[in-house]
């Protein structure tokens, strides 16, 4: 087998989406989230988009970068994956390898790398120098069998008799297509006290709009947002795939309206919303010391699906 490592081509997107999808199936990936990936990173971040070829054929892909918005200097990410049927053979450890080069030459003095709790990936990080961090928890929900919260009798979820508590309005994020800055906002106040292990600052509104409202996957339809007397408190984002999959990027409610129970109506409305859309999985991803998240997708009768570590490797070790 002849085993080369080179640079990803937009004609590699189908493949690399196919890679990406067998190693974490559960993530909504498409050949255009892999192309707009590698068109949208800012220069900043030096992303570079590696994939493995085997005879001709692309069998897996390593995506870099360093964390530009990190307050901490010389901090950088690097995911591998490798379809399953070509694990074993090289292309794993020659990405890898590829990538820690690369991003030794931008001065990096930490890498990040998600990985599945299975024993051949973990065993294949370890070996590598890699050492065990925070984990993420995935949860899946059948929305074709799921007994979400009941709609009120007009319509509106909660099942409160009057539809929703006074002053609360539930909208979609293609309500602010005209001026999207209030969810801006939101956003950043709500991301803020997201718990990690990599600290960064928040992104300038045009950066904000270049990678998370015109991201290829969001779905300003099923992205509800709570409004609270006229100022955005709560959201609920929707990524999809259009092959009926779901996946909740963030869903947050602002400091000043925590409390209230606004999560988990605009996450309720947004799972109505993805139903009726013909969305049949909705999946998510908690830190696994995010409790209150935890606790509310638990009621929402999601189960555990995948746990995912975050390892570090100090390349001056």
């Amino acid at each position: 087998m002849t085993m080369t490592v080179r640079d990803f081509r937009a004609t590699d997107a189908e493949a690399v989406a196919a890679a990406w999808r067998s190693a974490f199936p559960f993530l909504v990936t498409t050949p255009r989230t892999v192309v707009w990936k590698s068109e949208r990173a800012p220069v900043e971040q030096h992303y570079r988009l590696l994939v493995a070829e085997a005879d001709g054929q692309v069998v897996g892909s390593s995506e870099m970068g360093v964390f530009h918005d990190s307050e901490e200097p010389g901090l950088a990410f690097a995911n591998t994956t490798v379809v399953a049927g070509a694990r074993g053979r090289g292309a794993g450890s020659a990405l890898v390898t590829a990538a820690e080069e690369y991003l030794s030459g931008l001065g990096t003095a930490k890498i990040f790398a998600w990985t599945l709790d299975e024993p051949s990936s973990v065993t294949f990080a370890e070996r590598r120098g890699y050492r065990r961090g925070r984990c993420s928890r995935v949860q899946r929900l059948n929305l074709t069998t799921a007994a979400l919260p009941p709609l009120s009798a007009d319509g509106l979820p909660g099942g409160l008799p009057s539809g929703l508590p006074d002053g609360v309005e539930l909208r979609t994020a293609a309500d602010f297509a005209d001026d999207p800055r209030p969810v801006y906002e939101a956003d950043v106040e709500c991301t803020a006290d997201e718990p990690g292990d990599v600290d960064v600052a928040a992104p300038p509104y045009a950066e904000w709009l270049a990678l998370n409202w015109e991201h290829p996957a969001l779905d300003h339809e099923l992205t509800s947002v709570a409004v609270v007397n006229g100022t955005v408190a709560a959201y609920s984002v929707a990524h999809t795939d259009g092959r009926g999959r779901y996946w909740s990027g963030m869903t947050g409610t602002r400091r000043a309206f925590r409390g209230r129970g606004l999560a988990k109506l605009t996450k309720n409305d947004s799972l109505h919303r993805a139903r009726s859309a013909g969305c049949r999985e909705a999946f998510t991803g908690n830190d696994g010391d995010n409790g209150p998240m935890l606790a509310v997708n638990k009621r929402f009768g999601y189960e555990p699906a995948a746990t995912e570590w975050r390892y570090v490797r100090e390349l001056s070790a």
